[in-house]
């Protein structure tokens, strides 16, 4: 999605909406348990080469290995663009270890307050981006040579160790042709990668082994396919994204974005053969082109609205909250302008120390990593 180089005023609504009452930078309070504003740090995600358009949001789990570029609580986040704002030729994963100061005398939405973790080779980092608990992040790419859909090639994706280094590259034609998307089913020495492919409109899983030096894939499986996908001058392509794998039914839930749809398929670790984009799960008029997806810690589904369909300047770059079920819950707008809404990601496990949430603004090229506090607590 092309980009202008701005910063703009946030909204905030009630429930979600909660936590961009924060876009801005809270210092930490002497008493944090008392506080009526939650915490909050906004990040510029542009890193020293200039590159542009963040896609993909991830947390650095709790059990990451420590010792390398990256530790637990860091927020990485994917650049698709490079500095002239071409489509598909962004080469970096940048890192926000999320203190609660941005870098001395840096503005948000500067470059200098993202630091990069590694630097590709391959161009079009996606929204595909995941981090394995053993030490390794997984990227994805759909590369361009001019930001034009006329010049996009086969993607893949990039397997990274806790240093910022390359440990190896995976790409498969039926596969992985265009990886736009995934989600993780994380089992320690074992993993599934499910990873969603904007060009064919098919999703797959990959059943990895996990040792210390990488990965070794040990089977490939198509798991759905028959989503829709077309071609767009805003988001250079339109097809299904943002996942989320639910493990205790063994669903993943898939945003499609030119469906205008939420999906579910069923058995996601299990199937061998492939279903029809699954039952629908939430069809909804707040949908505008779902994008990322994610559980909330409360067991809800947010989604983000890119805005390249069913788009209403009334109503841009929005975070939709709603059930398992499909109940629309709550909104939010991330920006004031549309197609700003893009990467999110949480953390629900309740060990996590600082933050829970992250959102990226797309518009203003722009990280917000916030704690949402639990009401029941």
């Amino acid at each position: 999605m092309s980009v202008n180089i701005r910063r703009v005023t946030r909204a905030s609504a009630i429930g979600l909406a909660y936590l961009f009452l924060c876009s801005i930078n809270i210092a930490q309070a002497t008493d944090s348990q008392d506080a009526f504003l939650p915490r909050s740090i906004t990040s510029s995600t542009i890193p020293a080469n200039g590159d542009l358009n963040p896609y993909g949001v991830a947390f650095v789990p709790q059990n990451f290995p420590r010792g390398g570029s990256i530790a637990p609580g860091d927020v990485l986040v994917s650049n698709f663009n490079n500095v002239n704002n071409l489509q598909g030729t962004g080469t970096t994963i940048v890192k926000l270890t999320p203190t609660g100061d941005l870098a001395p005398g840096v503005a948000a939405g500067t470059p200098g307050n993202a630091a990069t973790f590694f630097q590709s080779h391959l161009a079009g980092l996606t929204t595909a981006l995941g981090v394995l608990g053993r030490g390794f992040v997984i990227v994805g790419n759909v590369p361009t040579t001019d930001g034009t859909l006329n010049t996009i090639s086969q993607g893949s994706l990039q397997v990274v160790d806790g240093r910022g280094k390359l440990v190896t590259t995976l790409s498969d034609s039926t596969y992985l042709d265009s990886p736009w998307d995934l989600a993780i089913n994380d089992q320690g020495n074992r993993a599934q990668i499910f990873v969603s492919n904007v060009l064919s409109g098919t999703v797959s899983r990959l059943d990895v082994s996990i040792g210390t030096l990488g990965l070794v894939v040990t089977r490939k499986v198509q798991i759905a396919i028959g989503y829709s996908t077309q071609p767009n001058a805003a988001a250079l392509v339109l097809g299904p994204t943002g996942l989320a794998y639910d493990g205790t039914s063994d669903t993943l839930f898939v945003a499609s974005t030119a469906d205008n749809a939420i999906f579910a398929v069923p058995n996601a670790g299990e199937r061998n053969t492939a279903v029809n984009k699954g039952h629908v799960v939430f069809v909804d008029p707040h949908l505008r082109g779902p994008l990322a997806l994610a559980f909330a810690p409360n067991g809800h589904l947010l989604t983000a609205n890119g805005d390249a369909v069913n788009a209403d300047p009334l109503h841009p770059s929005e975070i939709v909250e709603f059930t398992r079920t499909g109940r629309y819950v709550v909104e939010v707008n991330v920006d004031a302008s549309q197609g700003g809404a893009f990467g999110l990601a949480t953390v629900l496990s309740a060990q996590n120390p600082a933050f829970n949430y992250a959102a990226i603004d797309d518009v203003a090229n722009d990280l917000v990593v916030t704690l949402i506090p639990n009401p029941e607590q």
